[in-house]
């Protein structure tokens, strides 16, 4: 793309516009400012539950496809890019997920989650090539992370992986009408101009964070990570997760610290196996087989329904 069209196209974009109520910003005293920012702010989670029933679609899918034994990958430059990679860090200690099973995928490599790595975002053969890499498979799911949707990487990812035949995902920032790119599900929360015009690291980073949280702790509810409201597929990788592991497993059961202790030393430090040891009466095997037979479910496992 020509610098001039480019410069055309960015002067139409949503996420390209001056925000009226922060004009005078710039003479504003300290808090002054964080008051413009704040009120702005307040707009973000209401833009996010319009986009409830997209938002739902795409938990839908992708929950199929890791049921089938697919992978989550998400693609972005930039802010939209360590948000991704950010969501998927968290799943394996979160929710006891293999590393590979959601991945983040961001212009210019690892080095760009912590330095601005200029111009790598403006190739769409990048996001093809990037993703290649990781051998994508038809039965993965690709969902791009572009707050202005223009993204040449992230536009090129999806579009390759169309190609292959992967459901694919959108999360951008810029009003549903103005979408172009096809895929399968797009999810677009509109936060309006920035209180900084054009740093969509803002309003649009945030609506981006709170979509991917839902996405993947909807997802790993569905797929029996959760009882109750608490992890139970969690790795005691660090003394905290141990403690909360203790916790979880006192909270459920009613036992003493020394109890729980001992439930998760024999179930091997499995917070589920744990449980439904205690709550189903039976030994570590069978708790274990248990759970296989309810698809990690610990109420299925425990109540056989």
């Amino acid at each position: 793309m020509s610098i001039p069209t480019l410069f055309e196209q960015l002067k139409t974009l949503a996420t390209e516009q001056r925000n009226p109520n922060s004009l005078r910003i710039d003479r504003a005293s300290t808090h002054e400012i964080l008051e413009i920012i704040n009120t702005e702010d307040h707009l973000v989670p209401v833009a996010v539950r319009r986009e409830l029933p997209y938002i739902a679609q795409a938990v839908e899918r992708v929950v199929t496809a890791l049921r089938q034994g697919g992978r989550l990958f998400y693609v972005g430059a930039g802010t939209s890019g360590r948000l991704g990679i950010l969501d998927a860090s968290e799943c394996p200690p979160t929710f006891g997920t293999p590393a590979e099973l959601v991945q983040g995928v961001i212009a210019g490599g690892e080095q760009a989650v912590f330095s601005s790595q200029e111009g790598a975002e403006d190739r769409e053969e990048d996001g093809a090539r990037d993703l290649d890499a990781h051998a994508l498979r038809p039965v993965d799911i690709v969902c791009g992370i572009a707050a202005s949707q223009r993204t040449p990487y992230v536009i090129g990812a999806v579009k390759h992986a169309r190609t292959l035949g992967c459901p694919t995902l959108f999360i951008t920032c810029v009003p549903r009408a103005a979408l172009t790119l096809e895929v399968d599900v797009a999810i677009c929360p509109y936060v309006g101009p920035e209180v900084v015009m054009g740093s969509t690291r803002m309003k649009s980073g945030t609506a981006q964070k709170l979509v991917l949280n839902m996405i993947t702790t909807a997802t790993m509810i569905r797929l029996g990570k959760v009882y109750e409201n608490m992890m139970v597929d969690l790795q005691m990788t660090n003394a905290k997760l141990v403690e909360r592991s203790k916790r979880t497993v006192m909270l459920v059961t009613n036992v003493d610290y020394d109890e729980a202790s001992r439930l998760l030393d024999a179930a091997g430090g499995h917070v589920k196996t744990a449980l439904v040891m205690h709550l189903g009466g039976v030994s570590a095997s069978e708790a274990r087989g248990r759970l296989d037979q309810a698809d990690g479910f610990v109420r299925v496992a425990i109540t056989g329904a």
